[in-house]
């Protein structure tokens, strides 16, 4: 008997996930969703009032990246870090710029903000 839990990469649009004001600028959450029997695992970046959302799955490993809760960015906050393994990825759109998966990108988590509210889009 398997004691896995099952994950998914996609997400129902309309999920009120957090106020705009709950993320620090910049920052960075870690969010888990249950969807029917199985769960999300994904993490949300802000810089200024850009909030870009990504499936907490490094492309190198398929590992998540943070190995400390919601620590993915670099120290000054200006790169995602995974933590297994070094990859650096742009916030703007998750593009590794340094490390084993050096090219490859970071899943696209579709989020929105309406009236100061994070949302899955």
């Amino acid at each position: 008997m398997s004691t896995g839990r099952t994950r998914v990469f996609e997400t129902p649009a309309g999920v009120a996930l957090c106020t705009l004001d709950a993320l620090a600028a910049p920052g960075a959450r870690n969010f888990v969703l249950q969807i029917d029997e199985a769960f999300f695992h994904g993490f949300l970046v802000r810089t200024g009032e850009q909030v870009r959302g990504y499936v907490d799955r490094c492309p190198h490993q398929g590992l998540p990246l943070a190995q400390k809760l919601d620590g993915y960015l670099t120290p000054d906050g200006q790169l995602i870090a995974c933590s297994w393994h070094g990859a650096l990825f742009r916030l703007d759109d998750g593009v590794c710029v340094g490390g084993p998966c050096s090219g490859q990108r970071l899943t696209p988590w579709p989020v929105t903000v309406e009236h100061g509210v994070v949302k899955t889009a």
